[in-house]
C-alpha cells in the first residue's frame, strides 16, 4: 500500500503481546507512554500520545518529550473506571522546519525574504486556530511578511519564541503516521489496595459443636474492621455433596456427622447460587454484605467452578460432564493427589455455550446479592479464554467486581491468567524466604512487563498451604512474614484465626495443617487478644495511613550490609508519601547494620535532614547522612519509617 507518511513509530511501550492484552491501572494513576519515532531525513517531527476514555466522544493529545535518541515520551492520569484507548502519533512539522531553517540563514547573514513569503502559508493556518487574543498579532506579522520596509520587524517575527509556542500549540498535522491502537484497563482503587481476612463461617459459632451461621459471622464483623482489614473472604458458602464426602484429615470415607469439604458444591439441597442451609438464608447473607458495608469490610466470594458427584447439574446437565469408558463419573485428580468428592466440569463439551452461559448466571446471581469480590479457585484448571469472556461480561454492567486468581502455578500460567483479566493475583510469596530470593522476585514483579498487568495479592498462608518456615514458628516469624507482606505489596492476605494464635501444626513433611479446617468444623476462640494481632492492627493502620505503601511497584531496595536484614525506599506516584521499611528475618536473634538511605531518589543531598518516624513505636529519628545504623530485635523486628523531609 502507498503511503506517503514521513516517521516510522516503532517499540511503543506499554503494550503486551503486540496489543494483544490490555494493560491495568486504577483510578488517579498514570500511564508513562514511550516510543521510537524516526523521520527520514534531518527535519522536525512532532509526536503525541493520543488517549481517550471509552465513553469520551473526543480523545486528548499529548505533546510528547524527546528524550534523545529519537526516543520520545509523554505521560496521562486515568480518572475512570473502564477501558482507555491510546495511540502514538507523527508527523514532519513543516511550520517548525519552516522557522528552524529561516533562523539558521539568519544567522549565516543570508536574505530571507522569499523565505518569509514562503513563511505566510503557516500564520495563515495560524490565524484560523489561534485565539482572537493572538489573531490580530498573526495578521499583523502576515502584513510584515509581504512588506520589504518591515523586513527587521518581519525577522524579529519569524524567530520569536511567541511563533515557535503558536506552532507548537496549534500544529498542522499532516501525513500522519499513527501506531497500533492500545489499551489500558482501569479498575477502582481497591484492586491495588486491598487487606484480606479468611475465615470458614461454619466455624464463626461463639461455643464448641455448633455449626456456625451468617449471624455468628455479623458478631465478628466489628473485630475484623478493628484490626484493619477490609476484605473479608469466604470460602464457598453453597451445599456441600454427600457422596463421596470427605472425612477429616482428607480421609476418604466420612464418618456421621463429618461436614465435608466446602469446595466440594452441590448436593440434594442445591448448587452453586444456592446457601448451605445450616448457615442461614439467602436473605441473612444479603444482610450480612450490607452490614460488613457498614464497618467498612467488603465480603469477597470463592468462585469455584467444580462440582460434587450429586450436584443437581449432573442429573439436569450430564452432557456438561464427563464420564470414563465403563460410564462412571470422571472425578478431579491431581495425581499424586485425588478428589473423589469433586467432579470437574467438562469444558470440551459440545454445550459449552450453554455452560458458559450458566456459569455467568452464577456469577450475576451473586453480583446482584452485592458480592464484588471474587477469590476464583484453581482457574488454571478452565479455560483461558472462558476466564476472558467471563470477566469482560461481568464487568460491562459491574465494572467495580474484582477478580482473584487463586493459582499456585507455573509462572507463565499465571502471567496468562492475569493478561486474560483477572484483577489480582496469587504469588509466590508464600515461598520466599532468603533476602536474595525475596528481592529477586519482586524486582521481577516491579521492574519487568509484570508490572503493567500483574497484581500479586501476598498471602503467607492458606487454608491450603501451611509453608515449612511457619510450622511450630514462634511468634517474631509470624510477624515477620506479616510485615513482608503488608510492606512490601499493595494486596495482602491471611488465613485469619489459624495465623493470629500461630496454629501451625503439619502433616509430617507436607505443608498441609493437620485436622485442616477445609475437612472439619473448628472452633476459634474470637476474644482472644495477643501481641500478633495488636501489631498486626498497628501495619494495617500504617498502610492506611501511607499511599506509598498502598501500591506494589514504586519500591527501591536499599544496600546493607548484612543478609538478615533487608530495606526498601517506597513513594506514591505524586512523592507526597515516602517510607523506608526495614526488617529483620531473623527471627531468634538481633540484627544490626548500616542503611544507605537512596538519598537521590528522595531527593535531598548529603548533610540534609531528615525526620524518620517509627509507624509502630512514634519513636523519631534524626537522619543527616547516607548511611544510618539500625538494631533490630526479635521482640520488635521491623521499622516502618515515614519519610519528612
Amino acid at each position: 500500500m502507498l503511503r506517503q507518511h514521513r516517521v516510522v513509530i516503532e517499540n511503543v511501550s506499554p503494550q503486551l503481546e503486540c496489543g494483544s492484552f490490555f494493560i491495568k491501572r486504577v483510578v488517579g494513576e498514570t500511564v508513562t507512554v514511550t516510543a521510537d519515532v524516526l523521520p527520514d531525513g534531518h527535519d522536525i517531527i512532532q509526536v503525541e500520545v493520543v488517549h481517550k476514555h471509552q465513553d469520551d466522544k473526543k480523545p486528548t493529545h499529548d505533546h510528547m518529550r524527546h528524550l534523545g535518541n529519537d526516543r520520545y515520551t509523554a505521560t496521562f492520569k486515568v480518572e475512570k473506571q473502564g477501558f482507555y484507548e491510546y495511540s502514538v502519533q507523527g508527523w514532519v512539522d513543516y511550520a517548525l522546519n519552516w522557522q528552524h531553517g529561516i533562523e539558521a540563514k539568519i544567522k549565516d547573514g543570508q536574505h530571507v525574504k522569499s523565505e518569509l513569503l514562503d513563511g505566510i502559508q503557516y500564520l495563515e493556518y495560524l490565524s484560523k486556530k489561534v485565539s482572537s487574543g493572538d489573531k490580530e498579532q498573526v495578521l499583523q506579522w502576515m502584513r510584515e511578511f509581504k512588506d520589504e520596509q518591515a523586513y527587521d520587524s518581519a525577522v524579529k517575527a519569524a524567530t520569536s519564541k511567541k511563533l515557535c509556542r503558536m506552532f507548537i500549540e496549534h500544529p498542522q498535522r499532516l501525513f500522519i503516521n499513527n501506531s497500533k491502537t492500545l489499551q489500558v484497563y482501569v479498575d477502582r482503587k481497591k484492586a491495588n489496595f486491598s487487606t484480606w481476612y479468611e475465615f470458614f463461617p461454619r466455624s464463626a459459632a461463639p461455643d464448641p459443636g455448633r455449626h456456625g451461621t451468617f449471624k455468628d459471622c455479623e458478631r465478628l464483623l466489628p473485630r475484623i474492621a478493628g484490626m484493619g482489614f477490609d476484605t473479608l473472604y469466604f470460602p464457598p458458602i453453597h451445599p456441600i455433596g454427600e457422596k463421596n464426602r470427605k472425612g477429616k484429615n482428607n480421609a476418604t470415607n466420612a464418618k456421621d456427622g463429618d461436614s465435608g469439604v466446602p469446595w466440594a458444591i452441590g448436593s440434594r439441597l442445591g448448587g452453586h447460587k444456592a446457601i448451605h442451609p445450616e448457615l442461614g438464608t439467602e436473605a441473612d447473607f444479603r444482610d450480612l454484605v450490607q452490614k460488613a458495608k457498614g464497618h467498612g469490610i467488603e465480603i469477597g466470594m470463592d468462585l469455584a467452578f467444580q462440582a460434587a458427584p450429586d450436584h443437581p447439574y449432573i442429573t439436569d446437565h450430564p452432557e456438561w460432564f464427563r464420564k470414563r469408558p465403563d460410564g462412571t463419573m470422571q472425578y478431579a485428580e491431581n495425581p499424586p493427589k485425588k478428589y473423589q468428592d469433586i467432579v470437574n466440569f467438562y469444558f470440551e463439551t459440545k454445550a459449552y455455550k450453554e455452560l458458559w452461559e450458566e456459569l455467568l448466571s452464577v456469577t450475576l446471581h451473586w453480583v446482584n446479592c452485592g458480592i464484588n469480590i471474587f477469590r476464583v479457585d484453581n482457574p488454571h484448571t478452565k479455560p483461558y479464554y472462558f476466564w476472558a469472556w467471563l470477566i469482560a461480561e461481568v464487568k460491562k454492567k459491574h465494572p467495580d467486581v474484582l477478580f482473584l486468581a487463586e493459582a499456585f502455578s507455573r509462572p507463565k500460567v499465571m502471567q496468562q491468567l492475569a493478561k486474560q483479566g483477572f484483577s489480582q493475583s496469587y504469588s509466590y510469596f508464600t515461598w520466599r524466604v532468603d533476602k536474595g530470593e525475596l528481592m529477586e522476585y519482586m524486582t521481577e514483579l516491579t521492574q519487568s512487563e509484570m508490572k503493567e498487568y500483574y497484581r500479586p495479592n501476598f498471602w503467607p498462608n492458606t487454608p491450603d498451604i501451611n509453608p515449612y518456615h511457619l510450622q511450630g514458628a514462634n511468634e517474631t516469624m509470624h510477624l515477620i512474614r506479616y510485615v513482608l507482606a503488608a510492606a512490601l505489596c499493595g494486596n495482602l492476605g491471611i488465613y485469619g484465626p489459624i495465623f493470629e494464635y500461630m496454629v501451625s501444626d503439619a502433616i509430617p513433611g507436607k505443608e498441609e495443617y493437620i485436622n485442616c479446617e477445609k475437612y472439619e468444623i473448628r472452633h476459634w476462640d474470637w476474644n482472644i487478644q495477643n501481641k500478633l494481632t495488636y501489631l498486626i492492627t498497628k501495619i494495617n493502620e500504617a498502610r492506611k495511613s501511607h499511599a506509598s505503601l498502598q501500591q506494589t511497584n514504586n519500591i527501591r531496595f536499599c544496600h546493607i550490609e548484612n543478609s538478615n536484614l533487608i530495606a526498601f525506599y517506597k513513594w506514591s506516584d505524586d512523592r507526597s508519601d515516602e517510607t523506608l521499611t526495614v526488617i529483620s528475618l531473623d527471627s531468634h536473634h538481633t540484627q544490626q547494620g548500616f542503611v544507605q538511605l537512596p538519598l537521590e531518589a528522595i531527593g535531598v543531598g548529603a548533610g540534609h535532614p531528615l525526620n524518620m518516624k517509627d509507624a509502630m513505636t512514634e519513636n523519631s529519628y534524626n537522619w543527616s547522612t547516607e548511611w544510618n545504623y539500625v538494631e533490630l530485635s526479635p521482640a520488635l523486628p521491623f521499622h516502618i519509617f515515614h519519610i519528612n523531609k
